[in-house]
C-alpha cells in the first residue's frame, strides 16, 4: 500500500512515455454501475473521442492509494500499465444507505483517459473487503474500430467555446478546473458570469489553493436551463435544470448532487478539465463532493467556505472529520481497518498517515483542547471523533476545513499540495 499522505519524488518517477502510447486527445467512457451492497456490475454504454487531453503528459500512473475504484489502462499486447486514476462515486455511498443494502439501482458514471494509439485493455477496478484493488470488469478498446466512436445526441444546450475565467498556461502543466452553472434560466446569463467569477475567487481563496493560484486554469461553460432554480423535493420544487441536480440526495436535505453524469459531461464537452465544480443557482445551503468525481455548492452566503470544503473531498480525497451518526451512508468507514483517506485514522496503520509529522512527545490519542478557537487548527495531534463517528476514528487537529470550516490543517494541506504537483510536474 502506498503512503496515503503524500507523494515523494520516488512515486512521481514514471517511465510511461505519453507520445508513444497516446494521442493528445481524450477517450470518454460512459457506463452504468448497477447493483447494491452485495454486488455490482459495470456496463459500458458509449465511448467518445474528445479533442485534447488536459492531464499531465508525464504523471500518468496514480501514486495515491485512495478511492474505492480505479480505472487502469494497459497495453493489450504487453500488459504494461499505461494510465491509472483512483476515484469514488455516488454508487459507493448508495450501497451504504438503508435502501442500498438490498435494492438494485443503476448509476451513471463517466471516466476519461488519454486516447490510446493502439488497442488497450481498460480495467475497472474495485476495492475489496481487505481494501485491496481487484479488476472487476475488463473492456478491450480498439481506437481503429468505428464502433468505439459512437456519440450520443445531447439535449444539453451549451455554447461551444468555454470561458477562460483564469488562464495561467498549458493545460498539460496546470490544474484545470471547470465551473458548470446549474439552475440558471434564459434570463440569467449575466448573473451566471458574475457567479462564476465569484466561485473562482472561492476556489482560490483558501490555503493551500491561494499560494498555488498560478498553477490553476479555471474554465467556465455557458449553459442555461429552461428555468431558474434547483429541484428541492422538501419544498416541492421541480426544475428541469442543465444537469438535473437536486437537494435531498440519499435523504439528506443539504446534500445537493446530480446523478445525471452523462448530461454533466455533455455540458462540459471539450472544455479541458481535471476537476469539476457545479455551481448551483440557489441560496439554500447545500452541496457535496466525491473524490475525482465532482464538487458542488449552492450560492448560499457560506459558499466561500462550503466550496473549499467540498474541494477537499473532490480534489484531495479528504474525509469529513465531523461527527454525524445519523448520516444514511455513515457505515462507509470500518473501525477495524485503516481508511484510505489521508486525514483520518483508526490507528490500525497509523504509520501510513501523519505519525511522522507529530511533535515529539505528542500523546496518541491526544486529549481534546476546548480552548482552541473554532477558527484555528490548534496543535497537531490525534483527536478522537471523525469520519462521522464519535469513537474509534481520529483526526489531526481540533478544527479544520474538513470539520468546521477552520483553515485546512497541515495534514490536509500536505495532501492537497501533493495532488496539485501531480498535474504540474
Amino acid at each position: 500500500m502506498f503512503s496515503v499522505l503524500g507523494a515523494g519524488s520516488s512515486l512521481f518517477a514514471q517511465n510511461v512515455k505519453f507520445k508513444k502510447y497516446f494521442e493528445d486527445a481524450t477517450l470518454r467512457i460512459d457506463y452504468l454501475r448497477t447493483g447494491n451492497r452485495q454486488h455490482d456490475t459495470v456496463g459500458v454504454q458509449k465511448c467518445q473521442k474528445i479533442v485534447g487531453w488536459a492531464g499531465s503528459l508525464t504523471q500518468l500512473l496514480d501514486p495515491f492509494d485512495n478511492g474505492d475504484y480505479r480505472i487502469l489502462v494497459k497495453d493489450a499486447q504487453s500488459g504494461q500499465e499505461l494510465y491509472s486514476r483512483g476515484y469514488n462515486s455516488l454508487f459507493r455511498e448508495y450501497r451504504d444507505t438503508p435502501e442500498g443494502q438490498e435494492v438494485v439501482a443503476a448509476f451513471e458514471e463517466v471516466v476519461r483517459v488519454p486516447w490510446p494509439k493502439k488497442t488497450v485493455e481498460i480495467c475497472f477496478q474495485e476495492r475489496n473487503s481487505d481494501l485491496q484493488m481487484y479488476t472487476q470488469f475488463r473492456y478491450r478498446f480498439d481506437p481503429d474500430s468505428a464502433m468505439t466512436q459512437l456519440k450520443r445526441q445531447s439535449k444539453v444546450r451549451v455554447e461551444t467555446d468555454p470561458v477562460k475565467i483564469q488562464y495561467m498556461g498549458d493545460p498539460h502543466k496546470k490544474v484545470d478546473v471547470v465551473i458548470v452553472p446549474e439552475g440558471y434560466g434564459p434570463a440569467d446569463s449575466s448573473k451566471m458570469m458574475r457567479d462564476m467569477r465569484s466561485f473562482c475567487d472561492y476556489l482560490l481563496g483558501q490555503e493551500p489553493f491561494r499560494s498555488r493560484a498560478k498553477d490553476f486554469n479555471v474554465w467556465g461553460v455557458k449553459g442555461l436551463g429552461e428555468a431558474s432554480g434547483i429541484t428541492d423535493p422538501g419544498k416541492r420544487i421541480k426544475v428541469n435544470s442543465l444537469v438535473g441536480s437536486s437537494y435531498n440526495t440519499f435523504g439528506s436535505d443539504r446534500y445537493l448532487m446530480t446523478m445525471q453524469l452523462f448530461r454533466l459531461h455533455d455540458a462540459i464537452g471539450s472544455t479541458p478539465f481535471d476537476h469539476i465544480i457545479i455551481m448551483a443557482n440557489s441560496t439554500t445551503y447545500g452541496g457535496g463532493a466525491i473524490y475525482n468525481f465532482y464538487a458542488m455548492s449552492s450560492l448560499n452566503e457560506m459558499a466561500y467556505m462550503v466550496l473549499p470544503h467540498e474541494l477537499g473531498h473532490s480534489i484531495g480525497g479528504l474525509a469529513d472529520e465531523y461527527v454525524d451518526e445519523d448520516l444514511s451512508y455513515g457505515d462507509i468507514h470500518s473501525l477495524d481497518q485503516e481508511p484510505t483517506e489521508p486525514n483520518i485514522t483508526t490507528l490500525a496503520e497509523f504509520g501510513l498517515k501523519w505519525e511522522s509529522m507529530l511533535p515529539k512527545g505528542t500523546p496518541v490519542p491526544t486529549p481534546d483542547d476546548a480552548s482552541v478557537p473554532r477558527t484555528e487548527n490548534g496543535p497537531l495531534g490525534v483527536y478522537e471523533g471523525a469520519g462521522y463517528h464519535d469513537k474509534g476514528i481520529y483526526r489531526p487537529t481540533m478544527h479544520c476545513m474538513m470539520r468546521d470550516y477552520a483553515p485546512f490543517c497541515s495534514v490536509c494541506a500536505k495532501r492537497l499540495n501533493a495532488i496539485f504537483d501531480l498535474y504540474v510536474e
